[in-house]
């Protein structure tokens, strides 16, 4: 038995009436920038996501980029971030001429308020949670201590279509969102683009601008912006997904209880659990284990897929090795070489996750 880690493959072929049908309308209509799929999809997603803004751009660090410049705050100021998160977040940070500051993460791999509310100082602007692997910072938590601060809290919410925090989704937990819909994500397009998300109707408007040229009317820009939007394919695409959203992420939470329940008895990996006040979109499923690389060896050995997310954390990369000072002693720099993600998603059968697990626990079987 082969198992994918991800089948982009397998989802179009149970969508392909619907996407093609809705590529080919684009086509017919020939408005592939700023179509009506487009505003559509804001719509939609603002929606789904119960904000009153969505603006649409061309991928997920526009978005987060975008989100900080229309806040206006104070250049150098900083930024505090997770240390495990994708470098995007970071970017985002640097390409607003702020400076990121990286907190630790907790166990559930989101960031720690503690850590976080350490690193603050005078000038200290915003932080920024990353609902990393589909499963929602702790939001009230990190709420109090923005509010505490007088800081700006934003959402990188890149992995967590669909989830849920006290019942309230993702992309509407503070003061604005970034989302990515990379093809890999739950809810991905056949290419790049992303969203930000919005309550503020006068920054919204602001940020809508920022992404089309920093322009109000054609040819008539009241500042400089850049040209980062969503084309009226991607939002074709993305309009078909969303209606399966939710029930992408029940049949994730179905692979990851099965996970769960299958290798519980593994005392060598370290497996996420749930909790009870979010609904994680499960983007990944990511185990932690000391035997890490030749787990992933023997499993690929198998026909199995995997992943590694991250291989290093921020600090440990060359563009940010200068942080390394004071987060050498993060739990995140300790367990970056542990990680292992585990196919997950929708693709997944029961048969295939048992593959999955078993092969998993024979491994430690034949290593102890």
């Amino acid at each position: 038995m082969e198992v994918k880690f991800l089948d982009l493959k397998k989802q179009y072929s149970l969508l392909k009436n619907e996407i093609d049908s809705a590529v080919q309308t684009v086509f017919a209509d020939a408005a592939f920038i700023k179509g009506k799929e487009v505003e559509k999809f804001e719509e939609s997603f603002a929606n789904y996501c119960g904000v009153s803004h969505c603006i649409s751009c061309g991928n997920g660090t526009d978005a987060l980029t975008v989100l900080l410049k229309v806040h206006n705050l104070p250049k150098g100021s900083e930024v505090i971030l997770p240390a495990n998160t994708f470098i995007a977040t970071a970017e985002a940070v640097v390409s607003n001429g702020l400076k990121p500051v990286f907190a630790d993460i907790k166990e559930d791999f989101t960031i720690s308020p503690e850590s976080a509310e350490s690193l603050i100082n005078p000038n200290t602007s915003a932080i920024i949670a990353v609902h990393l692997y589909g499963h929602p910072a702790d939001m009230d938590v990190l709420k109090k201590i923005a509010e505490k601060h007088d800081l700006k809290l934003f959402e990188d919410a890149a992995q967590a279509h669909g989830a849920l925090y006290r019942g309230k989704k993702a992309g509407s937990l503070a003061d604005g969102a970034g989302f990515s819909f990379y093809p890999g994500k739950v809810l991905g397009a056949a290419g790049d683009a992303g969203a930000v998300l919005l309550n503020d109707e006068g920054i919204a408007k602001k940020a809508k601008m920022f992404c089309n040229h920093g322009r109000s009317l054609k040819y008539f820009h009241e500042f400089a912006g850049i040209n980062s939007r969503m084309d009226t394919l991607q939002a074709a695409v993305l309009n078909v997904k969303l209606k399966y959203l939710d029930s992408w992420v029940e049949a994730r939470n179905r692979v990851a209880k099965s996970y769960i329940e299958q290798l519980s008895d593994v005392p060598e990996i370290v497996l996420p659990k749930f909790y009870p006040e979010t609904l994680d979109a499960w983007h990944l499923f990511v185990i932690k284990t000391e035997k890490r690389d030749h787990l992933q060896e023997y499993l690929k050995n198998c026909g199995i897929e995997t992943g590694i997310h991250y291989p290093l954390s921020l600090p440990e990369q060359p563009a940010f090795a200068s942080h390394m000072s004071y987060c050498r002693s993060y739990r995140t720099v300790k367990e970056s070489k542990t990680l292992l993600s585990l196919p997950i998603g929708e693709h997944l059968s029961a048969e295939e996750v048992a593959f999955v697990a078993g092969k998993i626990k024979g491994f430690f079987v034949k290593n102890i």
